[in-house]
């Protein structure tokens, strides 16, 4: 491996964000493929952020080398869908310039990889070749995220017939909590406590409205370092999934979905879309419409309704699915298998 220098910042500023992204890609076209891509094979390029059509491109101009693009995020979408970008020519500019990053990177991989159906047909809707497409989900940290039992304490402030909702993951726009916490307001009274461990640009905006709402159920654990989180994970009832009503939403398969099936744990989706099927198909869960707060609390209602016992009976389901489909073994599998494809392109093509 090798660490090049960038400017960092993930400031709300686009100058800086262009910063950051840029001076990554300025140093890995430059020290990085200069000291470490000399005598590679094939390139397996994971294209976020987008800049990272530089290197690629250098890599491709001085030594011929195939390669997989893994579209883990869809750009340019993803820099409207987080709010990121205000409507101003600065704004139209970047979003132009990352969606021509995008297509010139489709046009030279040899391979084009993503991780949920919907991306699939998006990148097919706009030129990339069928034959290029392939299906290749992601698989979670499965050393650190393993079944883990319940300890005799739960721990995290809850008592033992606490029905438990975790939300782990970043506070942003782009997770539309307020219904999770309108929810949990409304269900204070059945024995619902709700955690949310994280942070984000959306933190104290969320906090205020529990506050306003009443809901001192729901409690803000702030970041936790990642070797905290099995046992979190083990202490409560159902994870809660969310993203906003944007249609990028439709195609995302957020991170978390996998984690949660990997660990087995229930969960409650308030998604559409890729990620919803998966929950439903998979059977560890409920889901429904981004923004409806009264559907996600007749869902939590279900939960209680259901008991801890309902919740394990899920989180098998889900655990079986999750080996069947993302498990790491079944995804190295895959993309080694369009390694090698792209290999044999790359040699047909000389």
């Amino acid at each position: 491996m090798t660490r090049v220098a960038l400017y960092p910042s993930h400031a709300d500023s686009i100058a800086r964000r262009v910063a950051n992204y840029g001076s990554f890609a300025a140093a890995a076209a430059t020290l990085g493929v200069a000291r470490t891509f000399r005598d590679i094979d094939v390139l397996w390029v994971n294209y976020s952020p987008v800049t990272v059509a530089l290197p690629m491109a250098v890599q491709r101009a001085l030594r011929s080398t195939p390669s997989v693009v893994h579209v883990l995020d869809l750009w340019p979408d993803t820099l409207t869908a987080t709010g990121f970008l205000p409507g101003r020519g600065a704004a139209r500019m970047a979003v132009s310039v990352a969606d021509r990053a995008a297509k010139s990177m489709y046009a030279a991989a040899d391979r084009v990889a993503y991780i949920s159906p919907g991306v699939g047909e998006v990148l097919s809707s706009r030129g990339v070749p069928r034959s290029k497409l392939s299906y290749a989900p992601m698989w979670a940290d499965e050393s650190i995220y393993g079944h883990e039992q319940r300890g005799a304490e739960r721990g995290f402030g809850l008592d033992a017939d606490d029905v438990a909702v975790l939300y782990a993951g970043t506070l942003g726009r782009a997770q539309g909590l307020e219904t999770l916490i309108e929810a949990s307001a409304t269900l204070r009274e059945a024995g619902l406590v709700c955690l949310i461990a994280g942070s984000g640009t959306e933190e104290q905006r969320l906090k205020r409205k529990a506050i306003d709402l009443g809901a001192d159920n729901v409690r803000f654990l702030g970041r936790l370092p990642s070797a905290e989180m099995p046992r979190l994970m083990a202490a409560v009832d159902v994870h809660f999934v969310a993203l906003n009503d944007d249609p990028l939403a439709r195609i995302t398969m957020p991170s978390k979905v996998q984690t949660i099936l990997a660990f087995g744990g229930a969960m409650v989706g308030s998604v559409v879309g890729d990620a919803a099927a998966v929950i439903e198909e998979s059977g560890a869960g409920w889901t429904c419409a981004p923004g409806d707060a009264r559907a996600l609390t007749r869902l939590l209602h279900q939960v209680i309704d259901e008991g801890s016992s309902g919740s394990r009976t899920r989180g098998i389901r889900g655990r079986r699915y999750y080996d069947a489909h993302f498990a790491m073994d079944v995804g190295i599998d895959r993309i080694e298998k369009l390694l090698l494809a792209a290999v044999e392109s790359g040699e047909k093509c000389r």
